[in-house]
């Protein structure tokens, strides 16, 4: 089974990142019908440690943390090639600053909410998110059994030329390259 093929059978997994345990504990309350894995971390070193270890479908991100803040950690997750496909929902509180929003989706998020958020929503919009990486993950594994299949047909192929006269061995050759095409 290829790599590809292993994570589709992986559940998704949503990271939660926030310092403040009251915030944890409402995402996980929110979260938690949509019966995938949920993991914490308090700060965005945290979160970066999380995502080098393990496939995520979604980020929800907590702007203002001490130390390394939402925005710096997006542009940390968004520079590496193992997560910068990593959809990023910011959350942060109503009073804070409107230029805000605006800094979020400039570092890359996907989506922008205030605290508090409405479970509904939230719920929703992370429900989108989990369907999006699924049908990723389909394609990334059809793709895969694609190549496999294309690696043993012209594997045949190039053991068929070797058997064949001239002739027959121009048509398998141009077959060969017909097939490459694809």
């Amino acid at each position: 089974m290829s790599s590809a093929e292993a994570r589709t059978d992986e559940s998704a997994g949503i990271l939660l990142v926030d310092d403040m345990e009251d915030n944890l504990i409402a995402l996980e309350a929110v979260l938690g019908s949509l019966n995938e894995p949920l993991f914490r971390a308090r700060s965005g070193e945290e979160a970066m440690k999380a995502l080098l270890r393990r496939q995520f479908a979604l980020v929800l991100l907590d702007v203002r943390m001490p130390g390394m803040d939402g925005f710096e950690t997006a542009a940390h997750i968004k520079r590496l090639d193992q997560t910068k496909d990593v959809p990023i929902i910011f959350l942060t509180g109503a009073e804070d600053d409107s230029g805000y929003a605006f800094r979020g989706y400039a570092t890359g998020a996907a989506d922008y909410l205030t605290k508090p958020f409405d479970p509904w929503v939230l719920r929703a919009k992370v429900s989108v998110f989990l369907e999006l990486h699924r049908k990723k993950q389909q394609l990334e594994s059809l793709l895969a059994r694609q190549r496999a299949d294309y690696e043993a047909v012209n594997k045949q192929l190039a053991a068929l030329e070797t058997e064949l006269a001239d002739p027959q061995r121009a048509q398998v050759r141009e077959l060969r390259q017909l097939l490459g095409r694809f």
